[in-house]
């Protein structure tokens, strides 16, 4: 069976969107270790269609590391009923149902498959079918911005697996849903 698990930058006060307007520049450099660490176990990637179509236009052409060279080789399952066409290389479009997709997928051949896209982390939360939620914790309040389980009342219980603290002062915590 393979394990979903999500990697998300995120504020003290909970923000999960666009952490590019919320991090400074000293931070940048403790990153490298936490994404190679996040990703280092993963096989797949599952995108949802709008963090499909960012990352297509942005990836492909980038030299980022240690994660162009990743996303851009490993194969890529896009959850959406609207697109038709993937042009990214290693692309699958998975067109629902979202739960019959989400069981195939899980227990498909493979190991860790890596989910990115706020909405679709927050499917996965709430029907509990993601495994690990990896947190990068950004010493800052964000003040606006999209939040992980933003519009859903039903608290989601975690259990903390680890914490690493970086030299900048990022929390790096690693949580699994309870059942």
């Amino acid at each position: 069976m393979r394990k979903f698990t999500a990697f998300l930058f995120i504020s003290l006060d909970g923000v999960v969107e666009a952490p590019n307007l919320f991090v400074r520049p000293n931070l940048y450099e403790d990153f490298d270790p936490l994404i190679a660490a996040s990703i280092a176990g993963q096989d797949a990637v599952l995108l949802g269609r709008t963090m499909y179509e960012e990352w297509s236009a942005f990836w492909p052409g980038s030299d980022i590391q240690p994660f162009a060279d990743f996303i851009n080789a490993v194969p890529k399952f896009v959850v959406s009923r609207t697109l038709t066409h993937a042009g990214w290389p290693g692309t699958t479009i998975l067109p629902g149902p979202f739960d019959g997709e989400m069981a195939r997928l899980k227990t498909s051949d493979g190991g860790t498959v890596g989910v990115s896209g706020i909405r679709l982390i927050q499917s996965l939360l709430v029907a509990g079918l993601l495994d690990e939620l990896q947190f990068c914790l950004v010493p800052v309040v964000a003040g606006s911005g999209r939040r992980l389980l933003e519009g859903h009342d039903t608290p989601v219980q975690l259990d903390l697996v680890s914490a690493q603290t970086t030299r900048a002062g990022l929390q790096y915590l690693i949580y699994r849903p309870r059942a």
